[in-house]
C-alpha cells in the first residue's frame, strides 16, 4: 500500500506506539486541551484511558456500561456515551446521566462535539442489525433530538473548519457523507464525499484537519486515509494492525495523528500490537476541539 499527500501534511512513515495496550476495541482519540492529555476508550471493556503525552501519565476510569466516547466538558469533566445514555463527570469524578434511553440489545459507539457545543451520539445494535440504530444530537441542558434514526453502525462524525459542513460515517454504506449544517445546528442536504471501494476495509472513526480534509480509519483495511474537502483521496497511510478504529490529533500544537486500534476479532500471535494506541508524529494540523456545553 502507498502513501500519497498533499499540502500541510507531514512526512510519511511507520506509526508509533503511544501505549501500548490490549483494548478490545479501542476508540475515539480526543484531545483535552485544559487538561493536556489524550482521551480515548475501550468500549468492550468500559475503560475510559487518558494519556498526557508530555510526561507519560496514564489514568484508566472503568465505567459501570461499556462506553462508545468520552469527551471534555466545558469546565471540567466528561460527557460519555454510554449503553443506556448519555451521563456526565463532574471533575471530582461523581456520576449522573444526562439523557436515559435504554434499549435492548442496543449500545453506544462513537460522538462528537459539534461547533456550538452539542453532542452528537451514535448508537448500533449489539447484532449490528440493518436499520437499528440512530444519531442524536444532545444539548448541553439535556435537551435530545434524533436526527437519523435508522442507521445501521453509527461511527464518525465531524465539521468542517468553518463549521457549515458535517461528514457522518454509517459504516456499512462503505460511505463518508457530507451534510450542510443549518443556522440551528441541524442538518440540511446529505450527499456522499467518497466510497471507499471493497477489499479496502470499511470507514470508521473519523477526523477533519485544519485544512478541511477528512481522515478516516479504515476497519479491516489496515490504514489511515486522508481525502480532500473534494473527496480526492490523497493520503493513505498504513498500520501494523487490521483493525484501526479512529484517528484524531493531539499534542499541544496539534500536529500528531493518533490513532485507536481493536484486538477483537485478530489473532494476537500475528498482530501483537491490535488493540494500542499509535501515533503518527508531525502527520498534518488539526483543528482545535470544542468542550460538551453541559
Amino acid at each position: 500500500m502507498s502513501s500519497r499527500r498533499t499540502g500541510g501534511a507531514g512526512p510519511a512513515g511507520a506509526p508509533e506506539v503511544a501505549v501500548r495496550a490490549e483494548a478490545v476495541l479501542g476508540e475515539g482519540p480526543t484531545w483535552d486541551a485544559d487538561g493536556g492529555r489524550l482521551l480515548w476508550v475501550d468500549i468492550l471493556s468500559s475503560r475510559v484511558h487518558t494519556l498526557d503525552p508530555a510526561t507519560g501519565v496514564r489514568t484508566v476510569r472503568a465505567t459501570e456500561q461499556h462506553v462508545g466516547a468520552a469527551k471534555p466538558r466545558a469546565g471540567g469533566g466528561l460527557v460519555v456515551n454510554l449503553r443506556d445514555g448519555v451521563g456526565l463527570y463532574a471533575p471530582d469524578g461523581a456520576f449522573s446521566w444526562l439523557h436515559r434511553d435504554p434499549v435492548p440489545g442496543r449500545r453506544a459507539n462513537d460522538a462528537a462535539v459539534a461547533p456550538d457545543g452539542a453532542l452528537w451520539a451514535g448508537t448500533m445494535r449489539y447484532d449490528e442489525r440493518t436499520g437499528g440504530g440512530t444519531l442524536s444530537r444532545l444539548t448541553g441542558d439535556g435537551q435530545r433530538v434524533t436526527v437519523l434514526p435508522d442507521v445501521s453502525v453509527s461511527n464518525g462524525t465531524g465539521w468542517s473548519p468553518d463549521g457549515t459542513l458535517m461528514y457522518y460515517v454509517d459504516t456499512p454504506t462503505r460511505r463518508i457523507d457530507v451534510f450542510d449544517v443549518r443556522d440551528d445546528g441541524g442538518l440540511g442536504a446529505r450527499r456522499t464525499l467518497a466510497e471507499v471501494e471493497e477489499g479496502a476495509g470499511w470507514p470508521d472513526g473519523l477526523t477533519v484537519d485544519a485544512e478541511g480534509c477528512v481522515w478516516v480509519a479504515l476497519w479491516d483495511g489496515g490504514a489511515v486515509r486522508r481525502y480532500t474537502p473534494r473527496g480526492e483521496l490523497d493520503l493513505v497511510l498504513p498500520v501494523p494492525v487490521r483493525r484501526p478504529t479512529a484517528c484524531g490529533f493531539g499534542g499541544a500544537p496539534l500536529r500528531d495523528l493518533y490513532v485507536t486500534t481493536a484486538r477483537a476479532g485478530v489473532a494476537p500471535a500475528e498482530q501483537p500490537l491490535a488493540g494500542s494506541l499509535l501515533v503518527f508524529p508531525n502527520a498534518g494540523s488539526g483543528q482545535p476541539g470544542v468542550p460538551f456545553a453541559g
